[in-house]
């Protein structure tokens, strides 16, 4: 299995401590409230809730969806749809992507930003993340549908991962996935902080949302977690004030990292920048009870999430600190 952000375990056996704070994920740490839920949301086999897809529907954009348990479950299904073919993925970006394409007889090839539109036509298959998981690259919408439309002539695809674009809706093209050629991926974890209701969305065209369905078979998404999500999505008191409370936080981190010689890119939930010294990085922060996601492959460097509390912040801020002045 490949490396992903969290592991407290982990960090508390290699350097003990047991008040980390987890920078690793790049989740809202002041996830969405949730409320007590309805018995049968627990008792009921998870039959699919429309009004779920209503109200995903309503806050994406999209003309229809298919919930699923965590983008990573379509992240693994799609490439079992296709025949063998031609797929580029973004690198340096979320490695499941190229992992699932890579097992399934696909002809994978690695692709920096700036060499997707040349890989569009000599590709079946690109795969983008939009806002870039870890680096924070971004795509134009007007790009993406360009793509989108160039593989679909020719019966292809252009996935989409926005698994972090709650925080940079201009971006989004859930919109557009009605039409034959492009699947469109959006989570509740990050934004809502829901990491474990492990659900997330499809936007694509009927057939292919037909086809993953069958291929996830039934109760794919728990009734809690349907629960759960309904409330978040309709509540769009929550969603505005806490884009602005992230869009704070964001200041603060530029300037706390600034203020530090990191000259860091990435959205209102992650930092992401090419450390010279990553290893001893993020074994300094470790030390301290501050566990960050380290990159060592095309990615090398060191990605950031937010501080649950003024408490957190002071302690990053301490760290900081002394790694500047060692």
């Amino acid at each position: 299995m490949l490396e992903h952000g969290g592991k407290l375990r982990e960090a508390a056996r290699l350097y003990g401590h047991d008040d980390w704070i987890d920078l690793s994920t790049g989740i809202n740490p002041h996830g969405y409230p949730v409320p007590a839920l309805p018995a049968d949301a627990w008792h009921r086999l998870p039959e699919p809730d429309p009004e779920l897809v209503l109200a995903a529907c309503a806050y994406y954009g999209a003309p229809t969806l298919l919930p699923v348990a965590g983008t990573q479950a379509a992240i693994q299904a799609l490439p079992r749809l296709r025949p063998a073919s031609r797929v580029t993925v973004s690198a340096p970006s979320y490695a499941e992507h190229a992992h699932a394409w890579g097992q399934h007889g696909h002809a994978l090839r690695l692709a920096r930003y700036a060499e997707l539109d040349g890989a569009v036509d000599t590709s079946d298959v690109v795969v983008v993340v939009n806002p870039n998981n870890p680096t924070g690259e971004t795509i134009p919408p007007a790009r993406l549908l360009d793509w989108a439309a160039r593989l679909a002539a020719r019966g292809g695809w252009l996935v989409v991962d926005e698994a972090f674009g709650d925080t940079e809706p201009a971006l989004g093209v859930a919109a557009h996935a009605g039409q034959p050629g492009l699947i469109v991926l959006r989570s509740v974890g990050k934004f809502f902080g829901l990491a474990g209701l492990r659900l997330g969305f499809v936007a694509a065209d009927a057939p292919t949302l037909a086809a993953l369905a069958e291929l996830l078979g039934p109760w794919a998404v728990s009734g809690p977690a349907q629960a759960v999500a309904l409330r978040a999505l309709r509540d769009t008191g929550w969603q505005r004030a806490t884009r602005g409370s992230l869009l704070a936080s964001r200041l603060r981190m530029h300037h706390m990292l600034d203020a530090h010689g990191i000259h860091a890119a990435g959205t209102p939930l992650f930092y992401w920048w090419q450390e010279a010294q990553p290893e001893a990085f993020h074994a300094h922060l470790a030390r301290h009870g501050i566990w960050c996601r380290l990159f060592t492959d095309a990615a090398r460097g060191i990605r950031l999430g937010l501080p649950p509390d003024e408490a957190g912040w002071q302690r990053l801020h301490d760290a900081l600190q002394t790694w500047s002045k060692r």
